[in-house]
């Protein structure tokens, strides 16, 4: 491990997700920060690592948001990473397959800190966008319509002052 160590501290040198929280313990940040589906993953290494798995975390505070549903997913395809590559230097490996897949580990994190069950993951079926789902925009009947448009200007926004309260009588 040392020389493991000592390799990501020059690969990740200035890298801003990286950190080391002891010599045995790192995180790194998954996404830019500021990104609702950013996550961080910590590893550790225990005693006999890498002949034994390392701890891959991901209890961190940052993670709050993210269903723990979702953490799991993410926790076992590294999981199955680990297992590839057992006996050998692996921690840039797993950062590395983060990275790699972030998208796809958080495909069905909502963006709002809303934790939705219906999107439970369904191996074997093809990928079907999400966005098809979102396009469809409310009906609206024809006075409905009328109403709004005689709310707002012909750009679809209020007027100055529409929400205003009649303070003077």
């Amino acid at each position: 491990p040392q020389m493991e160590l000592e390799a990501l501290r020059s690969i990740y040198e200035g890298d801003l997700c990286f950190r080391e929280l002891s010599p045995v313990s790192f995180q790194y940040r998954i996404g830019e920060s500021g990104d609702p589906k950013a996550f961080l993953i910590e590893v550790s290494w225990p005693e006999t690592y890498p002949q034994t798995a390392p701890v891959i975390s991901m209890d961190a505070f940052f993670n709050n948001t993210i269903s723990s549903a979702i953490k799991q997913s993410i926790l076992d395809k590294l999981m199955v990473e680990v297992e590839a590559n057992l006996g050998t230097a692996m921690t840039y490996t797993l950062f590395e397959y983060a990275k790699d897949n972030k998208e796809l580990f958080m495909e069905n994190q909502p963006v709002n800190t809303v934790t939705s069950v219906s999107n439970s993951i369904a191996i074997g079926t093809p990928h079907v966008p999400a966005s098809k789902k979102k396009d469809k925009k409310e009906q609206l009947s024809k006075t409905q319509k009328r109403k709004l448009a005689d709310k707002t200007d012909n750009k679809g926004e209020l007027p100055r002052g529409w929400n205003w309260v009649d303070v003077i009588k």
